[in-house]
């Protein structure tokens, strides 16, 4: 029967583990300190290690693992899931990493594998990110999903290889920021990250754009030029929206992706080059293959390694983190001191679907920075298409009531209803005229009469 140590400084979730494994026909042990369970596993052998890696003592998870790591596979789970914590645990040797709140099939689904291990695959995996940098935070990823989490792993693993990737996934998901954190990540971050949009740029500029140019090859090339798979040299080449090359430009990436050499636009001479490609796109190429509008070798060739980046909707738990972490740069720009979000406005952030992804959700944290009436961001703060009937008609009640709440007299209540009336319909003479039911003489006389400039 096979042997499990588990550790949680919480006994709830140690009762947790031990009855689902225990359901599975395996023996359980706990321990609730990194102490408790070194000593069982000093006495006893395991054939899996469970351990949460913060332990409310002065030894973590980590500890355990580079304790107990050749002994058993170990697996961290942990509430805090970051980029940095699973790089770590595969550096220090875990053979996977788990974040709460875990899914009960998903910990009975690693833990059978783990115990099957035949190899010390995830050895391999930590001694070929063992060089990695110590910090993460410039990758700019943000996320604390399971799916983001098993991104973090996939990023981990590849990051250190020289085979090219292509990352999936919806526009606005933060495509760019994968390859960012791919190259930050790899042996190559001392040298260039070097993106490239191969949808804004016609056939015949992309093509000057990345494999340089001679002097005299077309009007204005007034001298020879390095392209930008050269300037990439020793770094990655990122080729954003791939899919939007021409069947022409196809035939010239795959030659240099094969052949590792470019010829620059008018030589007869070509170059070698030494660049790792990172292509992204938003489209199923897949889908473009069996179409017959993108090329199968090609695709073949870029897709190595394919990362998917989830959608926000995917990923609801993050918006919450991505917003706080909009905020800061969002009210400097409004040119407002310190805000924050009120209970409400996070939780209709939640439940929106964010079609245009983070890149939306960080438009929509800039607008509501803007039209804020206060430190607390409000629901009516958001842009329309966020707000509920119920929280635009509060809003609409707000403003009115703000026209009387100090009990003006007649001609001020005047006054205010008519710079509402004209804020309104932007300005508008005759819709303003409409609406007050006057012509637009009338309208004139008002306006002079409270010193409000109709221009």
């Amino acid at each position: 029967m096979k042997r499990i140590l588990v550790v949680d400084d919480d006994r709830a979730s140690c009762d947790l583990l031990r009855e689902i494994f225990v359901t599975h026909g395996w023996s359980v042990e706990t321990a609730q300190t990194p102490e408790r369970a070194l000593e069982l596993a000093a006495r006893e052998k395991f054939d899996l290690l469970v351990s949460d890696v913060n332990l409310e003592s002065a030894k973590s998870g980590l500890d355990l693992l580079q304790n107990l790591r050749e002994q058993c596979p170990v697996i961290l789970v942990t509430g805090f899931g970051s980029l940095e914590a699973a790089v770590e645990a595969s550096r220090e040797g875990a053979w996977d990493f788990i974040s709460k709140p875990f899914k009960v099939e998903e910990v009975v689904a690693t833990a059978r594998r783990a115990m099957s291990l035949k190899d010390d695959t995830q050895s391999k995996v930590a001694e070929a990110i063992e060089n990695f940098t110590a910090s993460y935070e410039d990758a700019g990823l943000t996320g604390r999903s399971p799916v983001m989490i098993e991104l973090y792993k996939e990023i981990a693993r590849v990051a250190p290889a020289r085979s090219t990737v292509l990352v999936v996934g919806e526009s606005g998901t933060g495509k760019e920021l994968v390859a960012r954190a791919i190259h930050k990540h790899s042996p190559r971050a001392a040298a260039p990250f070097v993106p490239v949009n191969c949808g804004a740029l016609t056939e015949a500029l992309l093509e000057a754009e990345l494999f340089g140019h001679v002097k005299g090859s077309f009007t204005g090339a007034t001298t020879d030029r390095k392209g930008l798979w050269e300037e990439a040299a020793g770094g990655t080449l990122f080729l954003d929206e791939i899919g939007e090359t021409s069947p022409a430009m196809q035939v010239k990436l795959l030659r240099a992706l094969q052949e590792g050499e470019i010829r620059r636009v008018g030589s007869s001479r070509t170059t070698l080059v030494d660049a790792r490609v990172v292509a992204a796109t938003n489209r199923d190429l897949d889908k473009e293959v069996k179409a017959g509008t993108f090329r199968e070798d090609l695709y073949y060739r870029l897709n190595v390694f394919c990362l998917r980046v989830p959608s926000l909707k995917e990923r609801r738990s993050d918006i919450s983190l991505l917003a706080e972490r909009f905020l800061p740069a969002a009210a400097e720009n409004a040119g407002r001191g310190r805000l924050r979000f009120s209970t409400e406005t996070l939780r209709t952030l939640t439940a929106y679907d964010w079609p245009g992804n983070v890149r939306e959700l960080e438009s929509a944290v800039e607008y509501a920075a803007l039209h804020a009436h206060g430190v607390e961001l409000a629901p009516e703060d958001l842009p329309g298409k966020l707000q509920s009937n119920e929280v635009r008609q509060a809003a609409a009640r707000t403003h009115l009531t703000a026209l009387y709440d100090d009990l003006p007299a007649l001609d001020e209540l005047e006054r205010r209803y008519l710079k509402h009336v004209l804020e309104t319909v932007g300005g508008n003479r005759t819709r303003a005229a409409e609406v007050l039911g006057i012509d637009r003489r009338t309208l004139y006389r008002m306006a002079e009469r409270f010193g409000i400039n109709l221009e």
